[in-house]
């Protein structure tokens, strides 16, 4: 297994064998359907998205895995993760996390400086861990309910509140403030492709009906990180 996907992986599968333990007693799916009132409207989306993923964003994903080198494969990745540390640290300020802000904060200027612009994940190796931080966690962190699931046409899963925040965390992504459309394009495809391409090898764990599963995976992920794994479990 590649070595630059196992902190992607390993996240992926705690969501999911969570998620799989939902699948299991009908209470459990019962609270997740509660959670999604709009299923019937989801489900057409979640298809379509599926049958653009399936003959369009996978394929691609999987070609740039087969041609692209390694070594270039985990540099540009580790590029969009260094450029993902702003919003982490704008966040941690956010939900008054002195200690992640501090993490992260250092982060940046390891690898920016040391690690040649993010190419090398200098602070990894270095024994700080990267935070996973966003403005729908934020927003969670200060009591703000989720609301109902959603599934987003391109975007996929979500809800009310995450889906809403996903604009205030724009302004932290660095495409933003490319004026060059071609070349702000062409940097977003790419880090679609690469996030995709990162997500392939965890395909296997999904069981049943592919709606469900990634629905109960995306809720139990979303509760997990928004309470920073301070979760009840009623199992």
């Amino acid at each position: 297994m590649r070595m630059r996907r196992t902190g992607v992986i390993e996240r992926v599968t705690q969501a999911c064998v969570c998620a799989s333990l939902l699948l299991a007693p009908v209470a459990a799916t019962q609270a997740a359907t509660e959670d999604d009132p709009w299923e019937s409207v989801n489900r057409p989306i979640f298809r379509f998205n599926d049958i653009l993923d399936t003959y369009a964003l996978k394929p691609l994903a999987q070609g740039y895995q087969a041609v692209t080198p390694q070594f270039v494969e985990d540099g540009i990745h580790n590029v969009f993760r260094n450029l993902g540390d702003v919003t982490n640290l704008a966040n941690d300020v956010l939900q008054l996390k002195p200690r992640a802000a501090g993490v992260d904060t250092a982060r940046l200027i390891v690898n920016t400086t040391f690690g040649i612009g993010g190419l090398f994940d200098v602070g990894t190796r270095m024994g700080l861990q990267r935070n996973d931080e966003d403005f729908g966690q934020t927003l969670g962190y200060w009591g703000v309910p989720s609301g109902p699931y959603v599934v987003i046409p391109l975007l996929g899963p979500s809800s009310v509140r995450d889906g809403l925040a996903k604009y205030p965390d724009s302004y932290t992504k660095a495409y933003r403030y490319i004026d060059h459309v071609p070349t702000r394009n062409s940097i977003l495809a790419l880090d679609v492709v690469d996030t995709r391409a990162s997500l392939l090898s965890a395909e296997k764990l999904m069981q049943g009906d592919k709606y469900i599963f990634i629905r109960n995976a995306y809720l139990q992920n979303r509760e997990f990180k928004v309470k920073d794994g301070e979760v009840e479990d009623d199992f």
